[in-house]
């Protein structure tokens, strides 16, 4: 015998017949994992960025933390120190950043040559100033290039040549500081871009050749296009590292001769721990933070891909 059910009938069956559905559960554990750099980021991170900008907004008067709103702001505008020591940031951002670059392009075509017998032994000692400290090698340096008793001034004096004041005229210790620069990121820089060439297909070349594509062809058309992310890399990072600098000038020349080789970064650094003028200090560090966020703009815009 069949028994015919309503619509409703059979609704009413099919709801005591289904189970519920159990709640996924959220899992703790992974949350627990991340939770101490979450700590960590936020108290070392997070905290002194925010606490930078309110010490910004302040102004210390008689010993008393004085709320002045954007006055340090306003002061960045009308202060000659500060615009000198951006002028020669950007002197050393315009001149050594690109031809550090063109030297690192260089060496990283020149140690993936097949050619070039002992690669790894040339690629680890093109790599080695990066290891050395930063005010370790700015001390080397200083003694290098010493007017009266430098290394380099006794062997221009070997061939008869004048000693050239390398620390001490304004001239000079810009291209003293270039020197550095370029002796300590090259080699890191071309590893960067080693690494990215090698990733590029032989088959590319091997189709240039068929084309009857030159060295000079074949590294315009197939090498700098695949280098192409690993050359925006480099140079954000350079632009970046360019405009902190503090190390080098600091060690080679405090900043001088005659404010030549201030950059932003030897002055923040003055105004926070030679004049304890902590508000005026975090104003110039997120007017930096500013200006390096303009420029990665605008690197990306010009150098990013295309789509």
């Amino acid at each position: 015998m069949t028994v015919t059910l309503t619509g409703g009938e059979r609704r009413a069956v099919a709801r005591r017949g289904t189970a519920p559905r159990p709640r996924p559960r959220r899992r703790v554990a992974p949350y627990l994992f991340v939770l101490p750099a979450l700590l960590l980021f936020a108290v070392f991170k997070i905290y002194p960025i925010g606490r930078s900008f309110v010490i910004s907004l302040h102004k210390s008067v008689g010993g008393t933390e004085r709320f002045v709103g954007a006055d340090n702001y306003t002061r960045l505008m009308h202060d000659s120190l500060f615009w000198t020591a951006l002028r020669n940031t950007a002197v050393i951002l315009v001149v050594q950043v690109p031809v550090m670059l063109a030297l690192a392009t260089g060496l990283a075509v020149a140690l993936n040559s097949t050619l070039l017998r002992g690669r790894a032994l040339f690629r680890l000692g093109f790599f080695l100033p990066m290891v050395t400290g930063l005010v370790a090698y700015g001390i080397v340096f200083s003694i290098l290039l010493g007017k009266e008793y430098g290394l380099v001034n006794w062997l221009l004096g070997l061939t008869g040549l004048d000693p050239v004041p390398w620390l001490t005229d304004p001239l000079w210790a810009k291209v003293s500081l270039g020197l550095a620069l370029t002796w300590h990121y090259t080699g890191y820089n071309a590893v960067i871009l080693l690494a990215r060439l090698q990733s590029v297909p032989a088959e590319l070349y091997d189709a240039a050749a068929v084309d009857g594509a030159g060295a000079w062809t074949s590294f315009r058309h197939v090498t700098l296009p695949g280098l192409r992310p690993a050359l925006l890399l480099t140079t954000v990072l350079s632009t970046i590292g360019t405009l902190q600098i503090f190390d080098e000038p600091y060690v080679l020349t405090g900043g001088g001769p005659d404010n030549a080789t201030l950059t932003i970064g030897v002055y923040l650094y003055q105004n926070a721990f030679k004049y304890f003028d902590f508000g005026y200090a975090s104003a110039i560090a997120y007017a930096l933070a500013v200006l390096i966020g303009i420029l990665g703009v605008i690197q990306f815009r010009l150098l990013g891909e295309k789509s």
